[in-house]
């Protein structure tokens, strides 16, 4: 009965550390087509949880702003929850890689091929929902509300300065992060979604920026507004040249650059290395003079 009611207690902080790690250690030396595939699955899920998230705002003029972004944030959080629960590979939190590139227990090229793949994957695994909701008609939904609200999403990410786009990368990863890590702490479903919900809730509704999720939110946009003929853009009463902002050059240089180097700062160094010192380095340093019996320098031949 011990045992059982053990395994069944909360994880302390410094268990959920060394959870972490060995997670990343195990998705930097796993097997490259398992992190692909883990990766697709990955893209496809955040996708979904912006498809939410659109749904959630059309028609939402007439609520307060804070409480109709608190609720496209909520809505949002099931893309993270499905990605923790079925262990999908996501690039924001397999930013937490540098845990285990801390410790010695992977090379930087283990650790960048594994950011590579993944980061590949789960944009093309973004690109599929954006295939699917564009050919589906979805953007057509509520004469046109559905794709107006897209644009007007996308328009607003891709208007960042080049320091804003990073900053608000760092904020959102800081935020993954510590969900995934919220989630180690979780013994049952319920447990684990509740962890990854108010964290990714406020990412969302302050409009902090996901380098994944904009893989699929300003494709969508700039087809939308590359294809969708003038009916569109009179039933939905918005002007086609508003949204002239909306090109690859500005989707890739003006976010998807800066947003990703951002969620690798807040999520891999303001999480990842953080608790890593906290939890691993600060530890054994105070475990040295321990061991040596007089002293740090007494274990140096060890």
């Amino acid at each position: 009965m011990a045992d059982d009611h053990e395994s069944a207690a909360m994880p302390t902080p410094a268990q959920m550390a060394q959870t972490a790690e060995d997670a990343a250690y195990a998705k930097a030396t796993g097997w490259p087509l398992k992190s692909f595939l883990l990766g697709l699955t990955a893209g496809g899920y955040i996708a979904l949880g912006f498809v939410f998230f659109t749904t959630s705002q059309v028609g939402a003029e007439g609520l307060p702003l804070g409480v109709a972004k608190v609720l496209g944030g909520l809505v949002f959080s099931s893309g993270l929850a499905l990605v923790v629960l079925t262990g999908a590979e996501l690039f924001t939190s397999s930013t937490l890689t540098l845990t285990a590139r801390a410790s010695g227990r992977i090379t930087w090229f283990q650790l960048l091929r594994n950011w590579g793949i993944v980061y590949v994957a789960n944009f093309f695994g973004a690109l599929t929902i954006v295939v699917l909701i564009y050919a589906g008609g979805t953007w057509r939904t509520a004469e046109g509300g559905w794709g107006a609200v897209v644009l007007d999403t996308a328009s607003s990410k891709v208007s960042h300065t080049f320091l804003e786009a990073f900053v608000l990368g760092i904020l959102c990863n800081l935020l993954v992060c510590l969900a995934i890590w919220a989630a180690y702490s979780g013994r049952t479903t319920t447990d684990k979604i509740l962890a990854v919900t108010m964290p990714i809730a406020l990412f969302v509704a302050t409009g902090f920026e996901h380098s994944v999720a904009n893989m699929f939110m300003i494709p969508l946009a700039i087809l939308i507004k590359d294809t969708a003929g003038a009916d569109f853009f009179a039933g939905a009463g918005i002007d086609a040249a508003a949204y002239g902002d909306l090109t690859w050059n500005a989707f890739y240089v003006d976010n998807l650059l800066p947003v990703t180097l951002g969620n690798i700062v807040g999520g891999g160094v303001m999480i990842g290395v953080l608790y890593w010192t906290i939890f691993h380095y600060a530890e054994r340093r105070k475990q040295e003079p321990e061991r040596g019996g007089k002293g740090i320098a007494s274990g140096a031949g060890s």
